[in-house]
């Protein structure tokens, strides 16, 4: 019997061979790669959570963020909205990233890092699908007044430069208020494959294809001229580029510059009415309006047979009633700035104060945050299916 205070006896080898062995095997364990661990019910429930879910179990522990981290499981993933770039003024670039929820970090770092390593601007114009299209540029570069066109995906860090843009599509153009260059971004996720990138300048579109991998520039086949809301007015679904014009209709164009087209806004709408937009939910084009500025009634159609261009009305409400209010103060602007892609839920705000979210279904209304003035909001959802990128 060992003596009081008298230090425990040693392990015999065994015994110190076997507890090292053991925790040898912990310690790989703990730091064993994803590819090693067995497919089972963990990875494919993992695989069938959205984004933002990921994000969080990457904190549980090593093996989850291996797990979470996995471009495997990541491609597997449903996705759908995660949030939105946004910029708080017009006519800045101090983009911003608000997460659906409106709580928490941004889970997207709307500086795009990844970029800024390669080039000294970085001017996010246009997101679709989960690619984002940017003009960046670096010292010493030539061509287009120093920019060119970068198409990337925040998520998973791939991007690839375009080569210059054709010369009539000068991006000197850009800061000229009469002769704006319009930049729209065409991606859809269940063709990851391939992307467009469409310029619009008065009579001409160039649209350049990773199919090819160059541009072509084509003569308009819209009768009066573009006449489009801006970029932020567009919506690309069926391989078909929608932009809303101020008359207000719907322009098309195919990804070749073949097939143009316009669609006619439904309902009463008035000629001057600039409290409309468009956007894509459910595999169907949406448009929707306020039929009175004081009123607010808000009105939300869908394109449910596009051939035939007959649109059903989907939901009709007083945006008003929505942010607790009876009247429509002189310095107030209420309008809605998006659709969710996979659900009845419409997103609105009153342009100073609160971002709320609206079932159309239960005519639920949550409160998402509140927030400064907006300008530019564009729905982001994440995408990690391989694309062309040149491998960055």
């Amino acid at each position: 019997m060992a003596q009081s205070g008298s230090p425990p006896p040693f392990p015999t080898t065994e015994t110190s061979s076997e507890m090292r062995k053991k925790q040898k095997q912990e310690d790989e364990q703990e730091q064993q790669p994803l590819g090693s661990l067995p497919e089972g019910p963990l990875v494919d429930i993992l695989s069938r959570v959205p984004y933002r879910s990921l994000c969080r179990f990457k904190c549980v522990s090593k093996p989850w963020l291996a797990l979470c981290s996995d471009p495997q499981v990541r491609k597997r993933c449903p996705q759908t909205l995660s949030g939105f770039f946004q910029r708080y003024s017009c006519g800045k670039d101090d983009v911003q990233f608000s997460n659906l929820s409106g709580r928490g970090p941004p889970m997207v770092d709307p500086s795009l890092p990844f970029l800024r390593k390669n080039y000294e601007v970085v001017k996010l114009e246009h997101c679709c699908g989960g690619l984002v299209l940017c003009r960046c540029g670096k010292s010493g570069h030539t061509g287009n007044n120093g920019y060119i066109f970068v198409v990337c995906n925040p998520a998973t860090g791939k991007w690839t430069q375009l080569p210059p843009c054709p010369t009539e599509f000068d991006l000197r153009f850009l800061f000229d208020l009469f002769t704006e260059t319009e930049q729209y971004l065409g991606f859809d996720p269940a063709v990851p494959s391939r992307f467009v990138v469409f310029l619009n300048l008065w009579n001409k579109v160039a649209i350049y294809s990773s199919d090819t991998g160059r541009w072509t520039v084509v003569q308009s086949g819209w009768i009066y001229g573009p006449r489009t809301m801006g970029y932020l007015e567009c919506v690309f679904l069926n391989g078909t580029m929608h932009l809303l014009t101020s008359q207000p209709s719907i322009l098309t164009v195919d990804t070749k510059g073949e097939v143009w087209g316009e669609i006619d806004i439904p309902g009463n709408v008035p000629q001057s009415c600039v409290d409309h937009s468009i956007g894509q939910s459910q595999g169907c084009l949406y448009a929707w309006y306020v039929d009175n500025p004081n009123t607010c009634q808000l009105s939300v159609w869908a394109l449910q047979e596009y051939g035939s261009a007959n649109w059903t009305l989907k939901h009709t409400v007083n945006i008003l009633e929505l942010f607790g209010r009876h009247c429509r103060k002189a310095d107030e602007s209420y309008k809605m700035f998006a659709i969710h892609p996979d659900r009845n839920l419409i997103f609105l705000t009153d342009g100073k104060k609160k971002t709320i979210s609206y079932d159309m279904d239960n005519q639920e209304v949550h409160v998402i945050g509140i927030c400064k003035k907006l300008w530019g909001v564009q729905p982001y959802i994440p995408c990690f299916a391989e694309w062309p990128s040149v491998g960055h």
